[in-house]
């Protein structure tokens, strides 16, 4: 039977015994209906009891359970009713309580693409989203939601991509640019190749992990759970020293009937959800309570370089000219000779001339591995690697480099370098802030180049030409007082140590489905600080966690004290009781909110940048 179900027919019957008692003066068959509705609960209950024994949940039921007894037992059926109708009442509490968290989660299930509208001979057709093939070419109209992702073939529009991303503003898209599924388009109609399916496609991806996140039980709840036998044995003690000092078994009653077990059964679950669901509001997907209960107790925090502390963008660092020709002249001839290159150091190069500029190029000649040669203009052209260019010893840079030589003499070379992110500094200052111990970087990357960025961005510890079975390594040789750690990464390369670390967070935004796959936390944007603010979400909701725990724990055992003296009736007791409920409840909903904290991080990024 369905809690909101349960609530109703307890105060139907509740009504009906008021009718009896009040109405017709059947006292006798008013409290005959009580304890026959007292009785089936406290047998549901019990039942209910027994088949989560396993999972820890032990003691609190109990007490539910001894008060509605003991209240009967007495004679005091209508404090009985009152407890029944608030017990049935919480719970249907904490279903609203729960959808109420999780909403900005099932509006992300809700608006999952179901169709999509697929070209084929000019003829367009709709189809359902799950038959969409790779390459298929598939038109999304104006106000439409993307179903898969690909990349626009024909058409200009503007896409809100904020629930994938958390970027409320919309995003401008061209012929060639890629688009997610679940972006909304905006006012024009496009024309895309499809790139994944539907169950590979981001949307999908995100619609998984969410799920995840509502499936996985909470570590914490357990924790929670482990309260309730000296939470039970104390009620029992206060309850039989009051029956044993006074004699009287309605003392026993009037303690029991304040001891809630609201607070170990409500409050901290729905904090966990309340703390997810603001997790996502701010672009990031926690999987379950378990990692919010971790990721707030976590002491180390280790990143990978590339695509993750920096933008994964090679730019030109130095340009070494020992030509004749003048710096300008130098990189305009070795662009011009790589303008039909794919290789990332090429396109590089290209970006940095003017278009107009580009001289023209022939006899293109690609050797494998090395480099290419051609003829720029009137000019014989080698760019590539040292020793493919020039058999003579020459200094080469610590950074990343291509060689060129010019007319069969060497002329240089170019150097580069990958762009750190703006935010990765002030992320790495505020989760020093939120508690972080120490903070690593863990890279394939020469040892020069590592030290170079970590250095730059304050990082205490880093790890260099590490391959993933040594990333692995690292994290697990970490000492016991850095534990929990943390890895942050985007690529296929870091999915075992994502899985591995004790939180595996994802830069899921540009990153590899792997990754989010692997790792508990997945960040939707693609935004370093985003880790941060999912710590100080993590370590707020754990706070108000454990604090709506406690000050149930705490206010009831103070009433049980007062109740032992005798001046609070049974039937008071029981609306006392449903009082510290409420307060639970509420307080564990503060973690639905964005905290002051948070909001100071948010603050202090922007103004980064």
């Amino acid at each position: 039977m369905k809690h909101t179900t349960k609530f109703a027919l307890v105060v139907l019957l509740g009504i009906l015994a008021l009718f009896l008692e009040f109405a017709f003066h059947l006292q006798l068959a008013a409290q005959l209906t009580i304890t026959v509705v007292g009785v089936l609960i406290a047998i549901s209950m019990t039942l209910e009891m027994i088949k989560t024994l396993r999972s820890g949940k032990y003691g609190v039921d109990l007490l539910a359970i001894t008060a509605i007894i003991a209240t009967l037992a007495v004679g005091e059926y209508w404090a009985s009713i009152v407890v029944l109708i608030m017990l049935t009442g919480g719970d249907s509490l904490e279903d609203y309580a729960a959808h109420k968290a999780g909403k900005e989660l099932q509006n992300l299930l809700d608006n999952s693409p179901q169709t999509a509208h697929i070209l084929v001979n000019n003829q367009l057709t709709t189809k359902p989203v799950d038959i969409v093939q790779v390459n298929d070419q598939v038109v999304v109209k104006p106000g439409e939601v993307v179903p898969v992702d690909g990349v626009i073939k024909s058409g200009t529009s503007i896409f809100d991509e904020s629930s994938l991303t958390g970027e409320s503003k919309p995003v401008n898209k061209a012929v060639g640019d890629s688009l997610m599924s679940g972006s909304v388009n905006g006012d024009g109609a496009i024309t895309m190749t499809v790139t994944k399916v539907a169950a590979d496609s981001q949307y999908q991806t995100i619609v998984k992990l969410v799920k995840a996140s509502e499936a996985q039980p909470a570590h914490f709840v357990r924790l929670a759970d482990r309260y309730a036998i000296p939470f039970t044995l104390i009620s029992y003690l206060i309850a039989g020293i009051a029956w044993f000092v006074s004699k009287d078994p309605v003392r026993f009653a009037e303690v029991l009937v304040v001891a809630s077990p609201c607070p170990l059964i409500l409050a901290a679950p729905i904090a966990l959800v309340s703390g997810m669901s603001s997790a996502n509001r701010n672009g990031i997907i926690i999987k379950n309570g378990t990692t919010i209960e971790k990721f707030a107790a976590t002491k180390a925090i280790a990143f990978d370089k590339t695509g993750t502390l920096t933008k994964g963008i090679l730019t030109i660092d130095q340009i070494k000219n020992e030509s004749t020709f003048s710096k300008s002249e130098f990189l305009t001839i070795a662009a011009s000779a790589e303008q039909q290159s794919s290789h990332i150091l090429a396109r590089s190069i290209v970006n940095a001339v003017d278009t107009e500029k580009l001289l023209p190029v022939s006899q293109i000649q690609e050797v494998t591995g090395m480099g290419i040669t051609a003829q720029v203009a009137s000019h014989k052209v080698k760019i590539g690697r040292k020793k493919f260019v020039s058999e003579d010893p020459i200094t080469a840079p610590k950074q990343t480099a291509i060689f060129v030589s010019i007319d069969d003499q060497y002329a240089g070379y170019i150097s580069f370098s990958d762009q750190i992110r703006p935010e990765a500094s002030i992320t790495i200052q505020q989760l020093n802030q939120l508690g972080i111990k120490t903070t690593l970087m863990i890279s394939g990357d020469q040892k020069a180049t590592a030290n170079l960025v970590g250095n730059k961005i304050g990082i205490a510890k880093v790890y260099a030409e590490c391959l993933p079975k040594d990333k692995i390594e690292v994290l697990k040789d970490q000492e016991d007082h850095l534990r929990p750690v943390a890895m942050v990464g985007d690529g296929v390369n870091d999915a075992p140590s994502l899985a591995v670390a004790d939180v595996g967070i994802a830069m899921g935004a540009r990153g590899s489905t792997a990754a989010s796959e692997s790792a508990d936390i997945v960040i939707l944007k693609d935004d370093l600080g985003r880790v941060s603010r999912a710590l100080s979400i993590s370590q707020y909701t754990m706070r108000i966690a454990k604090q709506s725990v406690l000050i149930g724990i705490f206010i009831c055992i103070g009433l049980m004290l007062i109740a032992s003296t005798g001046v609070i009736p049974a039937l008071i007791g029981a609306f006392f009781q449903e009082v510290v409920d409420t307060v639970t409840i509420l307080w564990a909903l503060l973690a639905h909110r964005d905290s002051s904290q948070l909001k100071q991080l948010i603050a202090q990024q922007k103004n980064n940048d």
